[in-house]
């Protein structure tokens, strides 16, 4: 299998950053580097993140947003396999064994996501029903080819800071690069008031938006060139 390093952007992270890297240290299939990209935050975050051992290599940048953030671990990294996780997120322990798995089993592959499920923040998982694993196409399913990101290019932060994600996708899959998705769930998704994933907000949406906007553009691009 190959080596792969594990990539944390976060902003004000400082109450979840720690269970998060616990998570990645857990995995049957552990990272050669550990790299958290501190997107200009106000809290304790880097403080947090300095106490949690010197093997982490830690990024700091003025805030740009999470894609930003996102590149700036990906230009950083070492390994040929990058796998990201949103800083309130967790990885099931096996997570990595097996997406890695897959993409040995199948070179032409460019990235391997898998299902997640949510978690309500505030309650012990003992103590929650499991949900049903929805396909998470996310960053903190996300395990994808380090050379990828040099032929497609940066994430680009949209209005509202949501959307970086949807269209760089877009755009790798627009590049002829092949995405699998795993039915397994293999990533727990925290559900938090404030979060993006707890509520809608217009900006959230201008963001959703502004990327299927960039990607349609393309596309009409491509086919009048």
């Amino acid at each position: 299998m190959p080596p792969y390093t594990a990539l944390i952007p976060t902003f004000n992270g400082a109450d979840f950053i720690a269970e998060a890297i616990a998570s990645i240290r857990a995995q049957s299939r552990p990272p050669v580097e550990i790299i958290v990209v501190d997107d200009g935050s106000t809290d304790a975050t880097v403080d947090v993140v300095r106490k949690l051992g010197a093997d982490i290599i830690l990024i700091c940048q003025e805030n740009r947003g999470v894609g930003s953030a996102t590149s700036a671990g990906f230009a950083r990294a070492s390994a040929p396999v990058v796998a990201t996780l949103d800083c309130d997120d967790l990885w099931a322990a096996d997570k990595m064994e097996i997406q890695l798995a897959r993409l040995a089993a199948e070179p032409s592959l460019a990235g391997v996501f898998s299902h997640c499920r949510t978690f309500r923040h505030g309650t012990p998982l003992t103590a929650q029903s499991p949900g049903k694993p929805s396909a998470g196409w996310l960053r903190s399913t996300m395990v994808m080819m380090r050379d990828v990101f040099d032929a497609v290019g940066p994430m680009v932060d949209p209005p509202g800071g949501c959307g970086d994600l949807i269209d760089w996708l877009a755009r790798v899959r627009e590049g002829g690069h092949r995405l699998a998705m795993l039915e397994e769930p293999l990533a727990l998704r925290r559900i938090r008031p404030g979060s993006l994933s707890h509520q809608q907000t217009p900006e959230r949406d201008g963001g959703y938006l502004h990327a299927a906007r960039l990607a349609i553009l393309r596309r009409r691009q491509q086919q009048g060139g």
